[in-house]
């Protein structure tokens, strides 16, 4: 009985969130337009990655740094691709945080860093995108704009973000994120480690890399940088990373190799 209720409620509560955050068609019909990656796949998918994206919208509080100016075109765009990664998995994976905060360009963060000696070191970093536990994830809009773009296949902040967000979810940025039943961190560490350690020695040797050499920085980017290639770009990492690509399949419950069109 009490479950039963339970259900009526939750089932009522998103029903009045989605008639608040309604994504009028005009609109949703050029997001899918701009994001050519949102639109490979199927009508049921479409459906269901659209009522996830008003959940979304009215889940999180959106702020604009700077001399942005929020639109929907904007928050729209920045929700539609932050839900893809859980568009098998539920929306209860973000609930650890609420604010997104987006800037007109990319930004420069002092860091500081202490080395073996106790000393302190300053620099500079310049962030198109960044997750903390617990949030705000901080994003670019400049580009956010870039994803899908011939001149930069694979790339996708947004996507990047959120999958630290999943990796976060434990406190640990290791590229680990919360997994699926029958598949444990000893066998999905198996397959990452060692293909994390080829690329970083690649990398490292100057060879040519399809994916992002930033993906060379750790693990966890790594994940992320992968993350972004599997739904932006899945034939060109299942290409050069064909065993990543598997095990993101099993991590996403997803296989957009299956939908996306393969380039010319």
């Amino acid at each position: 009985m009490l479950n039963a209720l339970w259900r009526t409620w939750q089932r009522s509560r998103e029903e009045a969130a989605l008639r608040r955050r309604a994504i009028p068609d005009d609109l949703w019909k050029r997001t899918l337009v701009r994001f050519p990656f949102l639109r490979w796949r199927s009508e049921a998918e479409q459906q269901e990655l659209r009522r996830l994206t008003s959940l979304f919208l009215d889940r999180k509080e959106f702020s604009a740094a700077g001399e942005l100016r929020l639109t929907n075109a904007i928050v729209v765009s920045i929700a539609a691709q932050a839900v893809l990664p859980v568009l098998k998995l539920g929306l209860a994976r973000y609930d650890g945080f609420v604010g997104i905060v987006v800037h007109p360009d990319q930004v420069v963060a002092r860091r500081q860093v202490h080395d073996d000696d106790g000393l302190v070191h300053e620099y500079d970093e310049t962030l198109a995108g960044e997750a903390v536990r617990g949030g705000p994830v901080m994003l670019s809009w400049r580009d956010v704009r870039e994803a899908g773009r011939a001149s930069s296949p694979g790339y996708n902040v947004v996507v990047h973000e959120f999958a630290h967000v999943l990796d976060l979810a434990d406190g640990l940025s290791d590229g680990v994120p919360l997994l699926p039943p029958g598949l444990n961190r000893r066998e999905w560490l198996s397959v990452l480690e060692p293909q994390f350690e080829a690329f970083a020695r690649r990398v490292d040797a100057g060879e040519d890399t399809w994916l992002d050499p930033y993906a060379a920085s750790g693990i966890d980017e790594f994940f992320a940088v992968a993350s972004e290639a599997f739904f932006v770009h899945p034939h060109g990492l299942a290409a050069e990373h064909e065993a990543v690509y598997r095990l993101l399949q099993r991590l996403y419950l997803q296989d957009p190799r299956a939908c996306a069109p393969v380039a010319g």
